[in-house]
């Protein structure tokens, strides 16, 4: 009887056990995931579709990022909802493969199916898969080849690998170079296996193509500075001042009106409030300061037309309505401290900078895609400071952890075997979709994939732009090691919690 056992309790009673409810919802649940992953599976690979995603306030997205479609999609079912955190921790930890991932765990959640239907356990499934995941890290690992942090030439060939997956593929000779130079730029000497991308920022403009971007060794803000009374817009051998109070009269902490009906005493107010500028800007000239940053305030106005005047009379380059979230990053890449106070306003403080000047560009709508390009570029050249290994691309690594699963399963007995042959057939995925993208025909695709790997090719992998199989290592389709590891380590996890979810319990 399906969904049903018949257990002895003791003696000669027996006790039925009705399962079908937990069998109901675990295969729901594995539907509900294969289903997202199904939904992204034709964007893998350079040959992949783009997907036209709708906003609710009537935006329009064109992506073939994996990470930003699941992002965007509204999903309801808790276990498909695994699936788009699966692919956010892959952007957290490798910024690329956020796709593939998904279509992986897709294809391990198929092979689960066929498995559970022949009555294996989940709990059988799940531990054979964290074995067979374990032994494919260790393969993935063997094939890496070391690269070092000075062949910049690896750098951007695995650079450019993530670029030609992506809408701006045909400027990948001119964003992987500069993506590669950010990164090596901003390695602290102190941590040198890490590097934080925040410190690298990213300015949008349109008005001009791809081709017009450049790298700036320095600091590039999206204000304007202050032309008001004629201040100046180009400083050389600059000293920055990073500051967070107001130049402007002080106010009241609470909304007050205060009237004055002689026109001595506002003669003598407005006299008051231009000493307290004016004694706040020759403090702050005193110093050498030449370029004033002046912090957004909530509260009140951070600066006011009267000092702006006075700023300009000092000759000081003012950028005002800097962000309160940048502060930390300009403070970093100026090497100057931010002032919260007049009284601490010191020349050790400030930073320096051989030339500040307003540049005119156009403006815009930001070009969102091309940045999230650009994004997983940087982050491919931050997985290999990390770890300092490249791999194969085009299915390669898939297709050689395939064939060397189903090598030791062979040798395995019992239900282990099984599952360890079901997830090495899993792999083939990749491979396969890749193909399928392309228009190749996937089946002699793969099979050829097969053979080659089995006669020691190891690097042979899928050359979609050729439409052929080649040594794709010679054709410098590489990737970093972290990249394929974390993908498959973080599908095989998602799909192990997946299949040991039997009941889903609303708590609202």
């Amino acid at each position: 009887m399906p969904g049903a056992n018949v257990m002895k309790a003791g003696g000669n009673t027996e006790k039925y056990v009705d399962t079908k409810r937990k069998d109901d919802v675990r295969y729901a649940n594995i539907l509900a995931a294969k289903g997202v992953a199904d939904a992204v599976r034709t964007s893998l690979g350079p040959r992949g579709m783009d997907k036209m995603l709708s906003t609710a306030n009537g935006d329009v997205i064109i992506t073939n990022d994996g990470a930003t479609i699941l992002n965007k999609m509204e999903v309801t079912q808790p276990a498909a909802k695994m699936l788009v955190e699966l692919s956010k921790s892959q952007d957290i930890v490798a910024g690329d493969g956020t796709t593939t991932v998904v279509v992986l765990a897709g294809a391990l959640l198929k092979q689960c199916l066929n498995l559970l239907s022949k009555g294996l356990h989940p709990t059988i499934i799940s531990e054979a898969f964290h074995k067979a995941s374990e032994k494919a890290v260790e393969v993935l690992t063997a094939m890496a080849i070391p690269v070092e942090l000075s062949d910049r030439e690896a750098l951007v060939k695995s650079a450019s690998t993530s670029l030609n997956s992506k809408v701006v593929s045909q400027y990948s000779s001119l964003l992987a170079p500069m993506a590669v130079d950010a990164v090596l730029n901003v390695i602290d000497p102190g941590r040198p296996n890490s590097v934080d991308l925040k410190d690298i920022k990213v300015l949008k403009k349109l008005g001009g193509t791809v081709d017009d971007t450049e790298m700036i060794n320095g600091l590039v803000f999206d204000n304007k500075a202050s032309h008001l009374a004629g201040g100046p817009t180009r400083v050389e051998n600059a000293k920055i001042g990073l500051i967070q109070f107001q130049i402007s009269p002080p106010k009241t902490d609470i909304e007050q009106n205060v009237i004055v009906s002689d026109y001595t005493q506002m003669d003598r107010i407005l006299k008051e409030e231009r000493n307290y500028i004016l004694g706040i800007i020759k403090k702050i000239r005193a110093t050498g300061c030449n370029v004033l940053l002046i912090q957004k305030s909530i509260l009140r106005d951070a600066v006011t037309d009267l000092s702006l005047h006075y700023l300009a009379k000092a000759k000081i380059l003012v950028v005002k309505d800097v962000e309160r979230e940048d502060i930390e990053f300009i403070s970093k890449t100026l090497n100057c401290l931010p002032i919260a106070n007049v009284e601490h306003f010191r020349t050790e403080k400030l930073g320096h900078a051989d030339l500040v000047e307003e540049v005119s560009v156009g403006s815009g709508r930001v070009l969102d895609e091309a940045e999230r390009s650009l994004h997983d570029a940087l982050c491919v050249v931050r997985c290999l400071v990390n770890w300092r290994f490249l791999i194969a691309g085009g299915g390669a690594p898939e297709i050689e952890v395939s064939r060397q699963l189903g090598a030791w399963a062979k040798t395995l007995q019992g239900m282990d075997s099984f599952c360890i042959r079901a997830f090495a057939d899993a792999l083939e995925v990749i491979p396969y979709t890749l193909a399928e993208n392309a228009g190749l025909n996937p089946i002699l695709i793969v099979t050829e994939l097969r053979n080659r790997h089995a006669n020691g090719e190891v690097n042979t992998g899928i050359n979609v732009r050729k439409g052929q199989i080649t040594n794709i290592l010679e054709e410098n389709v590489v990737q970093p090691l972290l990249v394929s590891t974390s993908a498959l380590s973080l599908a095989t996890e998602c799909v192990r919690m997946i299949l040991k979810i039997d009941d889903i319990v609303s708590t609202r």
